[in-house]
């Protein structure tokens, strides 16, 4: 345990930001995951609703420092390359 209030101090911090993070990460999660849904269904119109969503969500994630710019770069590359596919 910590013996110094900076120290106290930090351990919150640390833990405050780390709930923060993690729903972050879950809200992106979970917005790529009803793309893939809505890939598995075929629909392209619902694909290209949740790229829509998606898409901010993993440029927040890199703004917030959750994600790398060069990750969230590669995982909407990817996303965008597949539903150009069912598209076509």
């Amino acid at each position: 345990m910590a013996n110094h209030k900076s120290a106290e101090k930090r351990i919150r911090q640390t833990a405050k930001r780390r709930t923060r993070n993690m729903a972050r990460r879950n809200r992106i999660r979970s917005s790529v995951r009803k793309f893939e849904d809505a890939m598995k269904a075929g629909d392209a119109q619902a694909a290209q609703a949740a790229f829509a969503q998606a898409m901010p969500e993993l440029h927040r994630g890199v703004t917030k420092g959750v994600l790398h710019k060069k990750t969230a770069a590669r995982k909407l590359s990817r996303l965008q390359k597949r539903l150009k596919a069912l598209e076509a």
